[in-house]
């Protein structure tokens, strides 16, 4: 499961990259390659999550809250774009989600083995 978890880091860090080139892309073209290239290879990336065993619930809420979170602060860094305490808060709610996702997720695999073990047994 660790190469699943691996594939989803560099998809939520191509996707992130793929986002800020396409703000890039509007005053110089060029960056148009780059968010083409990211953006397919995040999904395929998240594909290959999928296949090595994560949810799909875990796999796209983490890829996609982390895609957010990520974009908000990379963009004011990199380009100037503001960021409120409010969008802060916003960012801190959504680590928490994401969290609170993963920690169900867990809970429901292991009760699925438990059910498993029972129906064995």
């Amino acid at each position: 499961m660790s190469r699943a978890w691996f594939a989803l880091g560099v998809a939520i860090a191509v996707e992130v990259a793929a986002t800020l080139a396409l703000k890039a892309a509007l005053s110089n073209p060029a960056w148009y390659v780059l968010v083409v290239v990211g953006y397919t290879s995040a999904l395929v990336l998240l594909a290959v999550c999928l296949r090595l065993g994560l949810p799909v619930g875990v796999a796209y809420g983490i890829w996609g809250a982390s895609g957010v979170a990520l974009t908000a602060v990379l963009s004011a860094v990199i380009f100037g774009d503001p960021l409120t305490p409010v969008m802060g808060i916003g960012i801190i709610l959504i680590i928490g989600g994401v969290l609170l996702v993963e920690v169900g997720s867990q809970r429901a695999i292991a009760a699925r083995e438990r059910e498993n073990e029972q129906v064995a047994a």
